[in-house]
């Protein structure tokens, strides 16, 4: 069962989750900023290394146009900060243990996967402005290009 896809105009979900550190961080806390919110399958694969690259090697342009990064997967913090060390990220990234965020972001659902249907993460990013409105909700985005594509799309060099 596929939940519900958010729409450009929704106000995103509130969410209090655990970072790489294990200390709590509510999407409340960036209000008055923008956020890139993006979900994705598991650290340390090859795909979400590639993604989470792309934000690391764009964060200053990012940052520049006031977007804080907030990466979020199913993966437990320790692990999280394992990915953070291995590949210097710069951003947060959030635990999701039992998939009740990627569930009200509509990220977790049916999926091809090799041909069969799977149940499981919607490789997903959220535009987020200040007030905590989405203005850019994207479903299964590819891994490699993403970022430079939404950098395109929001008008960021």
């Amino acid at each position: 069962m596929t939940d519900t896809r958010l729409e450009p105009g929704t106000p995103a979900p509130d969410f209090t989750l655990q970072d790489q550190d294990g200390k709590s961080v509510s999407l409340a806390d960036f209000r008055g900023g923008k956020v890139l919110l993006y979900f994705y399958p598991a650290a340390m694969t090859p795909g979400c290394t590639t993604e989470a690259c792309d934000f690391r090697d764009s964060i200053a342009s990012l940052s520049g146009a006031g977007y804080t990064v907030l990466g979020v997967s199913r993966d437990e913090p320790a692990k999280l900060a394992e990915f953070r060390d291995r590949d210097a990220l710069t951003f947060g990234l959030l635990s999701d243990p039992d998939a009740a965020v990627h569930r009200a972001y509509g990220a977790w659902g049916e999926k091809m996967n090799y041909g069969k249907v799977v149940e499981g993460v919607i490789r997903s990013t959220f535009v987020l402005d200040e007030q905590g409105t989405i203005t850019r909700a994207l479903y299964n985005v590819k891994a490699t290009g993403h970022v430079a594509r939404l950098r395109r799309e929001l008008g960021i060099d």
